[in-house]
């Protein structure tokens, strides 16, 4: 058990209750078991200890971040302003701390072990949680470069572990083996409240920081769905085909296309309009078009969606709305180039009619929401529109949808219990993703990289190649994509000593291989793109299988690349229920 002093007491080590330095000692002791009861022990026993201003901070940074998920903030702090700082620190030259990295995969334990080997002592008194929470919020006002003058003056009063643990969420990179629900059984056993209540005051908020303090107030009856508070989103299992969708869904089916957009979550008020992406950040800037156009409608609440670039009833490929994405204030000439659609597949919660104020839908099941969805007439509505749903009662028949689908250039199809109640930020059995590569291609891999986490220590990330067939390329190869999962652990052990012994040159964690091993490379979408040599690039690329039965001299062309291309664009199109011919208003 930790030892809880009261707080003001001071300890051997220097430091205040309420110190990071604890704090980091909490996370090495969750990281040195494997044993969940351990974990929410040790938890439960220090946020016990915490007050209630170090409580929701001490419990975001567990979650391996600098703020709540819902906080729209980002410390926008980079590699360059982290080494900036950890460097100039202790007179560390240029690449010091890259070098550092190099050993861990680990940017936290890469500033520790700077610290260390240049034996920086810590000046002043440890920053306590709220100090750092403010040093945080410093950083994410600051702009470019004087973003590093305030984690220098943190990292200064750090010895190097509390350093460490600064970087770690400061960077979104916790690796302590805690997951989200170890927080929720932590939050329910530290304050003695049912792990149920937790849970769902935890979906609704979206923050467990503000959860933690309303299970230690005994007030999780009061958290409430609340326009403009963005609520996760509901996610999907992966299955690996039709029949395995109808055993866990029973029959029938709900089947919908799984869009190539953006998840996007729509909150209105009034003429208040507000989007919000899968990460919770208002982008609604971006897409005024959709904004102004569900404006006008007489209902309120919140629905879930996608938004698509999409025009004359066609979708249009993901490439094309990237040129939206995080662009604010879209030109009218823009919105002309790539319009948008917003495609709503539920509703969250919802006003209409003479009703007094909005009704949360979350515990209804999905059959009753997308009716109280239909009820709102999308279809009708230009710039949106509701997915198209069918239903499907044996595995031959989801199978005959899902061939229509991929003919129609779609990745995939999402299915859908109609019982199912809305469970924010869970990925259970109630909604399940069926996808299968668009198609697979046989390429050389031609570079490889130490990976990261559990990975750090054999060359994890191949980027691979196709071979130029165009007239006066005389076969050289062309890079096409990367991909950094497929292969067991064993299988990536054996390919590592393969790599060290036929590198032909390094560059830095990255080595030039001899272009010899074949893959076979599964993916769903392919488009156009400066990225690669090649001039395309795969989404979703993964290595299928080692193709030790091919020579690197048999890999797929440049040619069968663009047939490919040609293939899947001829057929783009997505099944959505909108007004024929309804563009969204320049």
């Amino acid at each position: 058990m930790l030892t809880c002093w009261p707080t003001g007491a001071m300890v051997d080590h220097g430091y205040h209750l309420s110190t990071m330095r604890r704090w980091s000692e909490v996370c090495a002791r969750i990281a040195a078991t494997t044993r969940t009861s351990e974990k929410v022990a040790t938890l439960a026993d220090y946020l016990r200890s915490l007050t209630p201003e170090e409580l929701p901070i001490a419990v975001t940074y567990m979650t391996g971040r600098p703020f709540p998920e819902r906080d729209p903030r980002t410390t926008g702090i980079g590699w360059a302003a982290i080494a900036t700082a950890a460097e100039s620190l202790v007179d560390a030259p240029p690449g010091a701390l890259g070098a550092s990295y190099n050993l861990s995969s680990d940017l936290g334990q890469a500033v520790a072990d700077l610290l260390t080997t240049h034996n920086h002592e810590p000046k002043g008194i440890a920053p306590t949680l709220p100090q750092v929470d403010a040093a945080f919020s410093a950083i994410a006002a600051a702009k470019g470069q004087a973003k590093a003058k305030p984690l220098r003056e943190l990292l200064e009063r750090c010895d190097p572990q509390t350093a460490k643990s600064v970087v770690k969420p400061l960077s979104g990179d916790l690796r302590i083996g805690l997951r989200e629900g170890h927080l929720e059984a932590a939050i329910a056993a530290a304050f003695g409240r049912p792990l149920a209540d937790v849970q769902w005051t935890g979906m609704l908020t979206g923050d467990l920081g503000l959860t933690a303090g309303y299970a230690r107030d005994d007030k999780l009856g009061e958290a409430e769905l609340a326009l403009f508070r963005p609520l996760k989103s509901m996610l999907a299992s992966p299955v690996a085909d039709e029949a395995e969708v109808i055993t866990r869904l029973g029959s029938p089916v709900w089947v919908e296309d799984k869009y190539d957009g953006i998840r996007a979550q729509l909150h209105k008020q009034g003429r208040d309009v507000r989007l919000y992406s899968r990460d919770l950040h208002d982008v609604s800037e971006s897409y005024p078009e959709v904004v102004a156009s569900a404006a006008t409608q007489p209902w309120d609440g919140i629905l879930d969606g996608e938004v698509l670039a999409y025009r004359d009833g066609m979708a249009m490929p993901f490439l094309q709305l990237q040129a939206r994405l995080g662009r604010k204030d879209p030109s009218e000439q823009m919105q002309r180039d790539v319009p948008v659609i917003y495609v709503a597949f539920d509703a969250l919660a919802l006003r209409t009619g003479r009703a007094r104020k909005v009704e949360p839908l979350l515990r209804l099941g999905l059959r009753e929401r997308r009716a109280r969805l239909d009820a709102l007439n999308l279809p009708n509505v230009p710039g949106m529109a509701t997915a198209n749903l069918l239903t499907a009662a044996t595995a031959d028949e989801l199978s005959k949808v899902f061939d229509a689908a991929q003919e129609r250039g779609n990745e995939g199809l999402m299915t859908k219990d109609p019982n199912s109640t809305y469970s924010p930020g869970r990925r259970g059995y109630g909604w399940l993703k069926l996808k299968r590569p668009l198609a697979t291609l046989d390429c050389v891999v031609v570079g490889v990289e130490v990976g990261h986490g559990k990975r750090h220590g054999v060359l994890s990330d191949y980027t691979f190649a196709v071979k130029d067939d165009r007239p006066g390329a005389e076969g050289r190869l062309v890079t096409i994509g990367k991909a950094y999962s497929g292969l067991t652990d064993k299988e990536i052990a054996t390919m590592t000593t393969w790599f060290e012994a036929h590198t032909i040159r390094r560059i830095g964690r990255y080595h030039v291989v001899e272009p010899a091993v074949v893959v076979e490379i599964a993916f769903d979408v392919i488009h156009h793109s400066n990225r690669h040599d090649s001039g395309f690039a795969l989404r979703f690329p993964r290595i299928f299988r080692l193709r030790d039965d091919k020579d690197a001299r048999e890999v797929d062309t440049l040619s069968n690349v663009e047939v490919l291309y040609k293939r899947h664009e001829s057929g783009r199109r997505f099944s959505v229920q909108a007004r024929a011919g309804a563009a969204p208003p320049a």
